[in-house]
């Protein structure tokens, strides 16, 4: 009984936030006020505390600009808690466009939808996410490609970087900061998340979002590790898929440490 009136709570909570926050943040969007930047950011950090998802921080944002994020990925909670740390713009494939409640949230992100299969919009996709972190915007990419059960990273398709390539300065001149950031779900109420609870930190194909929600309500309190790595500068010429090495191993070695208990809060 006492579990579903947490529950409840913590519904209500996340729909007073939504209701205080999507007004003002549909506004700023259609009046391209910078405000829209930095407002879902609070609207993160009410939903975290609603979920009981706490988040520890190792390390800091990369302060060079043009910056790329390129962070593991293991469920719809990563959004939450990347967007909770920073004013950042995520990248996703177009279907989540049309996702239920992702889709709308992810639109009041301003999230850029990228269609990888449609090679005559690619033009289009690459000039947003180039002037988009011209713009000094913090951009997020999901180097694996899709998601993960949370214990490991996945290959980093090194095709992914593209986006980091169209944000070269046209002169030749500098680079793009790519930064690895390790997202670690290491204990549940305050103990080591062991194999019974994996679960809660990956989002299996075959779990519905509610599920996957009422799952981590359910858990109490969730504990997340988040490592921001050395960044790795790209330049023109240089390798894609050498970018992509260099950054899967920095996020493997992270993501393990924090598993493993072996990086110290």
């Amino acid at each position: 009984m006492i579990n579903w009136l947490r529950i409840a709570l913590s519904f209500a909570v996340l729909i007073a936030a939504s209701l205080l926050v999507i007004p003002i943040q549909l506004l700023a969007l259609r009046l391209n006020w910078r405000l829209r930047r930095k407002l879902p950011r609070y609207w993160h950090k009410a939903t975290l505390r609603a979920l009981g998802i706490r988040v520890h921080v190792h390390g800091q944002l990369d302060r060079n600009r043009p910056l790329m994020i390129a962070a593991n990925h293991a469920s719809w909670k990563d959004i939450l808690v990347l967007g909770s740390l920073a004013d950042v713009t995520f990248i996703a494939k177009t279907e989540v466009a049309s996702w239920p409640l992702f889709g709308a949230l992810a639109k009041l992100q301003k999230t850029i939808f990228i269609a990888r299969e449609e090679k005559r919009r690619t033009g289009d996709q690459v000039s947003e996410i180039a002037g988009r972190m011209a713009d000094g915007e913090i951009v997020v990419l999901f180097p694996e490609g899709t998601t993960s059960d949370g214990n490991r990273v996945l290959s980093v398709k090194s095709s992914l970087f593209g986006a980091a390539a169209a944000a070269l300065p046209e002169d030749g001149e500098g680079g793009v900061h790519v930064q690895p950031v390790a997202i670690a779900y290491t204990r549940v109420q305050g103990l080591p998340m062991g194999r019974f609870h994996r679960p809660i930190a990956g989002w299996p194909g075959d779990t519905g979002l509610t599920e996957s929600l009422l799952g981590v309500l359910r858990a109490g309190a969730i504990d997340v590790d988040v490592s921001f790595g050395e960044s790795v500068k790209f330049s023109r010429g240089d390798s894609r898929k050498h970018l992509a090495s260099q950054i899967e191993a920095r996020l493997r070695r992270m993501l393990l440490a924090h598993l493993r208990g072996r990086h110290k809060r």
